[in-house]
């Protein structure tokens, strides 16, 4: 049961993102992901809750909510699809 949360202010933390979830139930987990080059935060982040209802519930009433200056965009995530198939072989000698 986990939640992404898009268009997020640059400024939003944690502590923000799980203040304002909590209000729609128990939060098991909050995540911004940081660019692996910059250490900056992306602009996105997911928000594990307890309750599929309550997920639901903050999913309805926060889609396209003004949120610390910025229009979120918040829906189920969907996990993120592997490109390209199997890994591995490889190896070996080249000429």
């Amino acid at each position: 049961m986990t939640i992404y949360i898009g268009n997020l202010s640059f400024q939003a933390e944690q502590e923000h993102l799980f203040d304002l979830f909590s209000e729609y139930g128990e939060v098991k987990n909050c995540s911004l992901p940081l660019d692996r080059e910059t250490g900056r935060k992306r602009g996105f982040a997911f928000v594990e809750m307890v309750s599929a209802e309550d997920e639901q519930k903050a999913i309805d009433d926060l889609q396209d909510v003004e949120w610390m200056g910025r229009m979120i965009r918040v829906s189920k995530a969907t996990p993120r699809e592997r490109s390209g198939g199997p890994r591995g072989g490889g190896g070996g000698y080249r000429n």
